[in-house]
């Protein structure tokens, strides 16, 4: 039965039993007396309550509908409302649903392209950084020590801190190059990049270590460059902004013959901070691999992001 109708014969009903009434053996004098009059008050309340309670009911698939609608969110795919019902409400909930399954079919697409046209512009800047700017200051630093060699005395320790801050900036290029172009990835595999990404964030305030458990099952290249993402882009939050002193990245297969990542500090936690650029770039790029991301608070504090793959984005490459 349609909406349209639902409602006609809820209101219908209503006004039939009103209707009914007149013919009963209740009478309304002219005036009408103060007791006649609480009765016809009454009644009308009684019709307003019945009317509001059956519409309510009428309308109550809608309601959940919309609440559906106003929570959704794409990168959190899989969340659907339920169908039930006949009539228009039903056929718009599957309507929002087909939509909703097109959405992030479009989103996924878009977002690929993207990130793969971003990572192709990470390794080209990165490239330029080793070739243009890390072979610029190399022959800075070579000229700098020819001339400290010929100089007298009193300059060349001013010399020796100019190469000093040559050498130190070009050490800085190549951590960026490195960051932008995870060349260790491709070269050695995602358990060297992950040991050398620890090394890489830690310092004397941060203690970082890498516990890969053995017997990973294989791993195709775009889902070793999420895994290898996610954690880079966990271990950057806890540096910067966490206040943590200790992270662990613990990479380890799981029963059915999925992978897990986890990125566990023993920071300040999220609170209730809303999620920024860094946590929604991490949703953007597993969607891409069909996997599950978790960032939320840990057993201890501090906060965690778990990224589990299933067996079926497994099989293309070793590390």
């Amino acid at each position: 039965m349609s909406l349209y109708w639902r409602i006609f014969l809820l209101n219908a009903a209503v006004l039939v039993v009103a209707v009914l009434l007149l013919f009963g053996p209740v009478t309304v004098s002219t005036p009408v007396l103060f007791g006649e009059g609480i009765v016809l008050v009454a009644g009308l309340v009684a019709m307003l309550i019945a009317n509001a309670v059956l519409l309510r009911i009428g309308l109550a698939p809608l309601g959940r509908l919309s609440r559906a609608m106003a929570t959704v969110d794409l990168l959190k795919p899989g969340v659907r409302p339920q169908v039930t019902g006949q009539g228009e409400i039903a056929e718009l909930t599957g309507t929002f649903n087909t939509m909703l399954d097109r959405l992030e079919a479009e989103r996924a697409t878009s977002t690929g392209r993207v990130l793969s046209a971003l990572e192709d512009e990470r390794q080209r800047i990165a490239q330029e950084l080793h070739d243009e700017v890390g072979q610029t200051l190399t022959a800075v630093l070579l000229q700098i020590k020819h001339a400290a060699d010929r100089i007298p005395e009193p300059v060349r320790a001013d010399l020796h801190q100019a190469q000093e801050t040559t050498r130190a900036s070009l050490d800085e290029i190549r951590r960026i190059a490195r960051r932008l172009r995870p060349g260790v990835l491709e070269e050695l595999g995602l358990h060297s990049a992950l040991r050398s990404l620890a090394a890489e964030f830690t310092t004397p305030r941060l203690s970082v270590n890498a516990l890969i458990t053995p017997g990973l099952p294989a791993l195709d290249a775009a889902t070793e460059l999420v895994l290898y993402r996610v954690a880079q882009e966990g271990l950057t939050n806890a540096a910067r902004h966490s206040g943590a002193t200790r992270v662990e990245v613990h990479l380890r297969p799981v029963p059915g013959g999925g992978t897990a990542l986890l990125v566990r500090d023993n920071g300040r936690g999220l609170g209730g901070a809303p999620e920024g650029a860094g946590i929604r770039g991490m949703r953007e790029r597993v969607l891409l691999i069909g996997a599950e991301l978790f960032v939320g608070a840990g057993p201890s504090g501090g906060t965690d992001v778990r990224l589990n793959v299933t067996a079926l984005r497994h099989g293309g490459s070793s590390s």
